[in-house]
């Protein structure tokens, strides 16, 4: 079900909107809203990963680093109370101190996340190879640029900062801070839009290397691609791919493939760098009238 937050942001964006208005110059496929690390930004998604374990590291629980991903795309503080909820993880720490974590140990751990993450994004900000071409390409169509984030406003801010020092910037971004719901909720997307000044969700594209932000996409009406190499569901930097030999990563792409598709992607792709014929044929298909 739609949140209350999502349901007020739905109320202001006509998700109908009439594809045989022709009176606008506007492009087909209006504006594109991106999700930022292990799409945009930070091959791998490894900048959330060693802060999630180390506040768990603090608490006497050792998670592993495919634990620390499992419930990446989320507002940073439900990631940390969805681990919680993972039974390992929650038998762990309730042997460790007597009794299973509450509330107050995730706003504990929350709290000392966000300057270890902030100190991480300055080390992860670099682009994804082809991304600045890729928007590059999207600003000459005249297709705006949007972005959301699981960050809060001030890892939202470190990581602008860093990647606008790389030539690297959205038109607006989304954090969690700024809406009732994060994701799968379609909040964070809904209100990019907002600020993007669309009205039509259904001729927007939402890019996402995360199951949750594939949710947010779909949520809020949108035509939704799922990123598998440089994202979190393979998790691994850009040597350590290359490293790989070609039949270990067939599998791990289309691993993540799958998982993505089954979460309603409309479509996959490695990295933002193959973007564009995605984009072409979604646009061809909105112009035979076809809907998310």
């Amino acid at each position: 079900m739609v949140s209350t937050g999502g349901e007020r942001l739905q109320s202001s964006i006509m998700v109908d909107h009439d594809m045989n208005d022709n009176s606008s110059a506007e492009p087909v496929v209006p504006a594109v809203v991106f999700d930022w690390a292990g799409t945009l930004v930070d091959f791998g998604s490894l900048g959330p990963v060693a802060p999630f374990r180390s506040v768990f590291a603090d608490e006497g629980v050792e998670i592993t680093y495919e634990e620390a991903r499992g419930p990446m795309g989320l507002a940073k503080r439900e990631h940390i109370a969805a681990l919680t909820q993972e039974p390992r993880i929650e038998a762990a720490w309730t042997s460790a101190k007597g009794r299973p974590p509450r509330d107050v140990d995730i706003d504990r751990m929350y709290d000392r996340f966000i300057p270890r993450q902030v100190n991480a994004i300055q080390d992860h900000a670099t682009p994804i190879p082809g991304v600045p071409a890729v928007l590059a390409a999207l600003r000459r169509r005249g297709i705006r640029v949007g972005a959301c984030t699981g960050y809060n406003r001030p890892m939202l801010k470190a990581l602008e900062e860093a990647a606008r020092e790389q030539g690297l910037y959205a038109d607006f971004s989304v954090c969690a801070d700024d809406v009732p719901s994060g994701r799968p909720a379609p909040d964070m997307a809904l209100k990019a839009l907002q600020n993007l000044g669309i009205t039509h969700p259904n001729r927007c594209i939402k890019v996402d290397d995360t199951t949750p932000g594939i949710g947010e996409g779909l949520a809020a009406g949108m035509w939704t691609i799922g990123v598998t190499v440089s994202g979190n569901e393979v998790g691994l930097s850009e040597r350590d791919w290359s490293a790989l030999p070609d039949a270990e990563r067939t599998r791990l792409r289309e691993a993540a493939g799958r998982k993505h598709r089954a979460a309603g992607a409309h479509d996959v792709i490695d990295s933002v760098a193959e973007l564009m014929p995605c984009l072409d044929a979604i646009a061809k298909r909105l112009e035979n009238g076809e809907r998310p």
